[in-house]
């Protein structure tokens, strides 16, 4: 095939045309007349060129290397219906249809070769299919015609058809692996999804090169000078910073991995690290050019390949990345211009692509729409990143400079990160009497400095209860610790982070201990002179107040208290008005004790 391999649609002499919505692997062009209709192409378009008319000739060669093949069968002009064939040279003298199904059987040898020898028309009935079985290839099923070529809709076509002085049309729905080349003739396909077949010697696509992601590997959102902000609950696996600004609005307990608070060493380096990557992505030379970013999407699928789209782009819909069964292929997407997706937009990855091989460089503000799906390494350059609600990330979003926003999305950073300094077992809280235990053990420490427990009433606002330095001596298959909360909630939030060495922060997770209310609690109240006194004894420890109402529900006073098993004395100051007031205890926000209370 030479040079022709390259191209899924090509004529020597004639025009290729598209209608329609088309999906195309492969390059297109003619080597006399011009290529129209067609949209993003993932491949190269070519027209009267050096390429196009070096595959003119590869063409013609392989044509006549087909016309002087001995036949070995002489099938009916009526192909399909049900039938079998093996490999062989087929010669067909008269016009001749494909209808339903016909099935190429290689008996298990992948070299096996089929050539189909038709010395007029051919045709194919619509919906009838080519199927391969036993080891069967696209790459070694050629047809050679010397009429022209038409296949009706959704015809389902399996190898190389060259049509000698003749026109080819694929109509709507036609899905051809293989090839549909002209010696002489015009082109036509109208909403058709055509590839070139893999295998037979044929280059396996790898892509480019892979970046080396330095520090940025660990971090799922950054920002090299911007603030990084959140709204709504956040879920996000890797580390979360900037390193010219302020990281807010992340909750730990949603967080697996650091949070940088404010720039730091780590984020020093990942800026550093960042501006590397930029670059070498910026300098990587194109193979194909998407020639209508706006476009973009519309289930295209692409192959492993740097892509160039040179203007503002819209993800609209689906485009598919299809590592052809490498999974190491690498893709790369150059976008000289703002990136946007559709609502609900989607990045799929087929045949083996994983999210760590594939990356978006954009020179650009980028904002992916809400309950988009999104695959790969954002790196965007002098502007700023919007991730929106309901989003979903496999990958990482950073930018060079530029505020970086995230509104309630799931981001999770691809393989590639380094272990954490410490491998946590657990971290448990167990209510004993009036106290709780709290205990927590890991596997592995490494350059772990500290542990940091903190309480919370909510579980949003904490402030620290302990610290506990990190194990020393010998490695241990488990290194356990505990710590007693002398004055729990009586509805407590606990969590628990790590400090290294270095100053870097690791949340693990954050747990609920509920204390039983003691149904032993006794309140004795009494009056004298300007005060209302309140006794309490019996009560589980923790915070709480007294408030005093009256009857309409007017707060008239409060006063907060620590309750405890021991005889306590509170004094309330006396209302100048006399009547029926109501006294209220509560503790940790529940409702302990109430009782009127009659003032002369």
């Amino acid at each position: 095939m030479g040079t022709a391999v390259n191209f899924v649609l090509f004529s020597s002499n004639g025009a290729v045309t598209n209608t329609g919505s088309s999906n195309l692997t492969g390059n297109i062009g003619t080597n006399n007349g011009s290529s129209t209709g067609f949209g993003n192409v993932n491949g190269v378009m070519h027209d009267d060129d050096g390429t196009t008319a070096t595959c003119a000739t590869d063409l013609l060669n392989a044509y006549n290397q087909l016309k002087t093949t001995i036949p070995t069968f002489f099938p009916s002009p009526l192909l399909g219906n049900g039938d079998t064939l093996v490999a062989g040279v087929y010669s067909i003298t008269a016009t001749t249809s494909l209808n339903l199904n016909l099935t190429l059987d290689a008996k298990g040898d992948g070299n096996a070769v089929f050539i189909f020898k038709i010395e007029a028309a051919f045709s194919t009935g619509a919906f009838s299919q080519v199927i391969l079985i036993n080891g069967a290839k696209a790459c070694n099923v050629f047809w050679k015609i010397e009429g022209l070529v038409s296949m009706a809709m959704g015809t389902i076509m399996k190898g190389t058809v060259i049509a000698n002085n003749a026109a080819i049309n694929m109509n709507k729905s036609v899905s051809l692996e293989g090839r549909a080349l002209s010696t002489t003739g015009a082109v036509s396909v109208n909403g058709v999804l055509a590839y070139t077949p893999a295998g037979c010697g044929a280059a396996l696509l790898t892509g480019p090169v892979a970046p080396d992601l330095g520090s940025t590997v660990c971090y799922a959102l950054f920002s090299s000078n911007g603030a990084v902000t959140n709204s709504g609950i956040t879920r996000v696996k890797g580390d979360i910073g900037t390193n010219v600004g302020l990281t807010t609005g992340y909750n730990p307990l949603f967080v697996n991995g650091n949070i940088h608070t404010i720039p730091d060493g780590s984020t020093s380096a990942c800026a550093a690290d960042l501006l590397n990557v930029y670059n070498y992505l910026n300098t990587l030379p194109y193979d194909i050019q998407l020639l209508y970013p706006a476009q973009f999407g519309n289930s295209l699928v692409l192959t492993p390949h740097t892509y160039l789209m040179n203007a503002a782009t819209t993800l609209t819909d689906t485009v598919f990345l299809n590592a052809e069964g490498n999974i190491n292929a690498v893709f790369v997407i150059q976008i000289n211009g703002a990136f946007t997706t559709s609502t609900f937009a989607t990045v799929v990855l087929t045949n083996g692509t994983q999210a760590q091989n594939v990356y978006w460089k954009i020179e650009g503000a980028v904002t992916i729409n809400s309950s988009s799906n999104f695959k790969g390494t954002i790196i965007c350059n002098n502007a700023s990143i919007s991730l929106q609600t309901g989003t979903s990330l496999t990958g990482r979003a950073l930018t060079t400079k530029g505020g970086l926003t995230t509104f309630a999305i799931t981001d999770s950073i691809p393989a590639g990160c380094s272990a954490l300094p410490v491998s946590w077992l657990y971290f448990r809280g167990t209510s004993v009497h009036e106290n709780v235990l709290l205990q927590w053990a890991t596997a592995v420490e490494i350059n772990n400095s500290f542990f940091t427990v903190e309480k919370s009433r909510d579980g949003i606002t904490f402030e620290t209860l302990t610290t506990a330095n990190a194990a020393t001596g010998a490695e241990k298959p488990e290194y356990d610790y505990s710590f007693i909360d002398t004055k729990p909630y009586n509805l407590g939030y606990y969590r628990i982070f790590q400090t290294d060495k270095d100053g870097q922060r690791s949340y693990f997770t954050t747990i609920l201990v509920k204390m039983s209310i003691n149904s032993d609690l006794k309140v004795l109240h009494y009056v004298r002179e300007s005060y209302i006194y309140v006794q309490t004894s019996g009560a589980a420890p923790g915070d709480g107040s007294i408030v005093l109402y009256s009857v309409d529900g007017k707060k008239m006073s409060s006063q907060k208290i620590v309750l405890t098993n021991e005889l306590n004395t509170y004094k309330i100051p006396k209302p100048m008005q006399a009547g029926i007031y109501l006294l209220h205890i509560e503790s940790n926000g529940k409702n302990l004790y109430n009782v009127k209370v009659m003032l002369d």
